[in-house]
């Protein structure tokens, strides 16, 4: 039997998404930092829905943590049929307010992390009837951000990967699909550390962690390209579109810095 994989599950959209796909009655390998959130969602979700669940505690952003995932799941012999890249976090304020490792941190969990698990599994996934790829970006990765520059540089490159990849897989049994939902109520905005505007910002537009997975995996399952959660986001991703980009760029960097 194969498992759906989640990284970042332990809490907000990757604990919504776990539960949504449990509601299917698929089986979850679940991964993220904390063994204690791990345990207490794998074990609610197998005693309430009766399936499979197993999890693994690891930084992702550490050296070679994709790999160990890999590894793992072979030693374990799980197979997968869905692989949802959702681990990511966001770093507020000007670019040289953080150390370089900081950044670099950042871009290795959303960007270098999904492309090698994406690499790594791939070859396992195409041996699968129906095979499922779930990318996490952000409404973000439609505009340049001023106060979330590097933020949204690496959800653009998510958004970029993840349709180019659907379309090279489109001949195949691998679907690819990307997820970009805008504020939503998680610990992004602590991690982030949002200002007072940028928190004021997200509150008025919040949706729930619930809703946002719903989208995901309804989408998912009919094999789109991508999706914006939120009637909101998307017509903010058309006014991005739509007006010009110094005005938008101007209008972020005053929620934002």
């Amino acid at each position: 039997m194969a498992y759906a994989l989640i990284t970042g599950a332990s809490k907000g959209i990757g604990k919504a998404i776990a539960t949504e796909l449990a509601l299917r009655k698929i089986d979850l390998l679940l991964v993220a930092r904390s063994a204690e959130d791990l345990k207490v969602l794998a074990d609610e979700l197998g005693k309430k829905h009766g399936i499979k669940t197993a999890f693994l505690p690891i930084d992702l952003s550490a050296e070679n943590a994709a790999q160990q995932v890999f590894d793992w799941c072979l030693k374990e012999n799980f197979s997968i049929n869905i692989l949802v890249n959702n681990a990511g976090y966001g770093l507020s304020g000007n670019f040289d307010k953080y150390k370089l490792e900081e950044n670099l941190n950042m871009l290795q969990l959303n960007m270098l992390v999904p492309v090698a698990l994406t690499q790594l599994f791939l070859a396992q996934l195409k041996t699968q009837p129906k095979a499922y790829i779930l990318n996490t970006a952000s409404s973000a990765a439609y505009q340049s951000v001023p106060g979330l520059a590097l933020y949204a540089a690496s959800k653009s490159f998510l958004l970029s990967f993840s349709r180019g990849l659907h379309q090279e897989l489109k001949k195949t049994n691998v679907s690819v699909t990307c997820l970009s939902p805008g504020a939503t109520d998680t610990d992004f905005v602590v991690r982030a550390q949002l200002g007072p505007k940028g928190l004021k910002a997200a509150s008025q537009v919040n949706m729930t962690p619930e809703a946002v997975a719903k989208i995901a995996v309804k989408a998912m399952f009919r094999g789109k390209a991508e999706v914006i959660a939120g009637a909101v986001n998307k017509l903010s991703v058309f006014a991005a579109w739509l007006l010009p980009k110094g005005f938008i760029e101007r209008t972020a960097m005053k929620i934002y810095q």
